[in-house]
């Protein structure tokens, strides 16, 4: 199936994507924060990026960026829990700045699969 990068600092949420995205028959690679992402990207070739927006070192919107500066079509689904405010908001931002789609946590295997489906067809 595609390849896709996972990008999230919370170890339990990367471990989760990463395993309901491998029972579909993705293979997945993972990193904890956007810097390790990007430098993840730049070395390897990915169908699809996953990336949480708040995170430590190199948060979601810059990472989303500096990914769409490398290759411009990449696909990018932004997930966020939205910390002390609206995750909306963060997940609006993130659509504006070149994510396809958007996923608000907490989200089920089943609407993860539909997304991550609907951004590589679509």
């Amino acid at each position: 199936m595609a390849r896709i990068l996972v990008i999230d600092d919370d170890e339990l949420v990367r471990a989760t994507v990463k395993a309901a995205l491998e029972l579909a028959e993705h293979e997945v690679v993972v990193a904890e924060d956007g810097e390790k992402g990007v430098a993840m990207f730049g070395g390897s070739t990915f169908d699809l990026v996953v990336t949480d927006i708040i995170m430590p070192e190199k948060e979601g919107i810059e990472t989303i960026i500096e990914l769409r500066q490398r290759d411009p079509k990449v696909k990018i689904i932004a997930i966020s829990g939205g910390g002390r405010t609206s995750n909306q908001i963060f997940l609006d931002v993130a659509k504006k700045f070149g994510a396809v789609d958007v996923l608000a946590k907490p989200f089920t295997p089943k609407q993860l699969l539909a997304t991550v489906q609907k951004a590589l067809t679509g």
